[in-house]
C-alpha cells in the first residue's frame, strides 16, 4: 500500500509541475505542500455525496489534478489550465465541474461556507461530512475565527477542517506575521477536536480521518498538518519565493527528474 500511495503522490506532483510549466505561472510551492492532504481526503476518503472545499484557492492546480485523477476533469480540460476560455483558472471557479462547488482564493471564505453546509446537513439529518482545506496563513483571517465559533455553537461534528501548516505565507514566515494562529493549542482551547499529523504521510492522514469521522461528539474537527512548501522539489522546499515564481525550462526539467527519483517513478523519455 505504501508503494502505491508513494507512486500516486509522485505522479500527481508531475502533473502539477506540468500544468505550471505550460502556464508559466506561480503558486507552485503551495500546491505541492497540500497535495498529499488532498490525496488522502479528496481521492481516498471523501464519499461521493460529501463536500470538499479548497479554501486556499491559490493551490488550484493541486485540486485540478486530483479531480482529473477521479475522472471529474478530463485530460483535455486539464490542459486548458490558465488559458483563455478555460474552466480551470488560477483560482477555482464554480458551476463548471462537480468537484468545485464554490469560487475560492480570496482567503477566509472556505471555513464559513463549509460551516454553513455542515449545519445544513445537520438540519437535514444526514451523516455527510464536509471537508475544508485551509492554509496556515489563512487562520489569520477574522472570518475564519467567526466561522470556527459558529461551528462550535452549532455542534458541527460533521465538519473536518484541515490546515496546511507549511510555515510560510505571502510575505514571510507565519510566525513573524500574526504569530502561530494554526497551533494545536489555540484550536483545542476554543473547543475543536484537534489532531496533529505529518501532512505528507498519506496513510497517517487516512487513519486520522477514519478516527475523526467516528467521533460524533458535538465538536468540529481540526487536523493540523505539518507540511513543507514545495514538497518534492528540493530547490523549492521551504522557500518563500516559490509562492510566486514560475519555472524556467531548466528548472522544470530538474524538478521532474527529482520527483521521479524521490518517488521511485519510471523515468519519462
Amino acid at each position: 500500500m505504501t508503494t502505491d500511495l508513494n507512486t500516486l503522490s509522485g505522479q500527481l506532483r508531475l502533473k502539477v509541475l506540468e500544468l505550471y510549466n505550460m502556464a508559466h505561472a506561480g503558486h507552485i510551492g503551495c500546491s505541492l505542500s497540500c497535495l498529499d492532504l488532498m490525496i488522502a481526503t479528496l481521492i481516498l476518503r471523501k464519499k461521493d455525496d460529501e463536500t470538499f472545499i479548497l479554501s486556499k484557492g491559490h493551490a488550484a492546480a493541486a485540486l485540478y489534478v486530483c479531480l482529473n485523477h477521479l475522472g471529474e476533469i478530463s485530460d483535455e480540460d486539464l490542459h486548458t489550465f490558465y488559458k483563455n476560455g478555460t474552466t480551470l483558472p488560477a483560482h477555482p471557479a464554480p458551476n463548471q465541474h462537480a468537484g468545485i462547488p464554490f469560487a475560492t482564493g480570496s482567503l477566509g471564505h472556505g471555513l464559513p461556507i463549509a460551516a454553513g453546509i455542515a449545519h445544513a446537513n445537520k438540519l437535514q439529518g444526514t451523516s455527510q461530512l464536509v471537508y475544508v482545506l485551509l492554509s496556515d496563513g489563512e487562520t489569520n483571517e477574522g472570518t475564519t475565527w467567526e466561522a470556527a465559533h459558529y461551528a462550535l455553537q452549532q455542534g458541527l461534528d460533521n465538519l473536518v477542517m484541515l490546515i496546511d501548516k507549511n510555515g510560510l505565507q505571502g510575505f514571510g514566515p507565519t510566525q513573524d506575521v500574526f504569530g502561530d494562529t494554526a497551533s494545536v493549542e489555540k484550536w483545542q482551547a476554543i473547543g475543536f477536536e484537534t489532531i496533529e499529523v505529518d501532512g505528507h504521510d498519506v496513510k497517517a492522514l487516512m487513519n486520522t480521518l477514519d478516527t475523526l469521522q467516528q467521533h460524533r461528539n458535538g465538536k468540529p474537527k481540526a487536523i493540523i498538518a505539518h507540511t513543507v512548501k514545495g514538497k518534492g522539489v528540493s530547490y523549492m522546499e521551504n522557500k518563500l519565493e516559490w509562492h510566486y515564481l514560475p519555472m524556467t525550462p531548466q528548472q522544470y526539467e530538474a524538478a521532474c527528474q527529482e520527483v521521479q527519483q524521490r518517488y521511485l517513478l519510471p523515468v519519462q523519455v
